[in-house]
């Protein structure tokens, strides 16, 4: 059995607002075990026998026959959530800035978005600090109490990336690998 980390995009915001217990119902009809929901912003960990494409596919569907909404997830094992978290060089609680990881399904998508955020500028001057990850990940600060106004926040919450990428705060990130973490300890 392996153990993953399911990100929704785009829930609970916008009209599409699905309750966590909602969701946990949902799934038991997908093949999942272990099914746990953290937060309100549409984060999940559960357990299965399929690869992360498949889960990523049986959740889709799922949300889309449930809820009804053009539903787009990106799915993890839980070690590499935590590898992701690990290698994340900024800090997950500081007093001027947020840490944020951008999660893809689609490398191309990420390479593009990460690209916008370079030809922003430097930090300070309208740029934005970010860091590449891993193929499937970007780290990068926002100054606190800005974030949604900042130009890179606004780039990545067009429509073109929301089918692939999704962003969630390096805390929340911790606290899915924690739940993650004990998931895989329970079997």
């Amino acid at each position: 059995m392996n153990s993953f980390a399911v990100f929704l995009r785009g829930i609970n915001v916008g009209g599409i607002n699905i309750k966590m217990a909602d969701l946990k119902t949902a799934l038991k009809a997908c093949p999942f075990t272990g099914v746990k929901t953290l937060l309100a912003s549409g984060n999940v960990v559960l357990q299965s026998k399929l690869d992360a494409a498949g889960v990523k596919e049986q959740f889709e569907e799922c949300l889309r026959e449930a809820f009804g909404y053009d539903a787009w997830v990106v799915v993890l094992t839980a070690r590499r959530v935590a590898e992701l978290v690990d290698a994340c060089p900024y800090p997950a609680d500081d007093k001027t800035t947020h840490s944020y990881i951008t999660l893809a399904s689609d490398t191309a998508m990420l390479d593009e978005l990460f690209d916008a955020g370079a030809e922003l500028g430097t930090p300070g001057h309208g740029g934005v600090e970010q860091v590449r990850l891993g193929p499937e990940a970007s780290a990068w600060l926002a100054p606190t109490g800005g974030t949604l106004d900042s130009p890179f926040s606004k780039i990545s919450s067009k429509p073109r990336y929301k089918a692939s990428t999704t962003t969630r705060n390096l805390r929340t990130l911790i606290k899915v690998r924690d739940a993650a973490d004990a998931l895989q300890k329970e079997e």
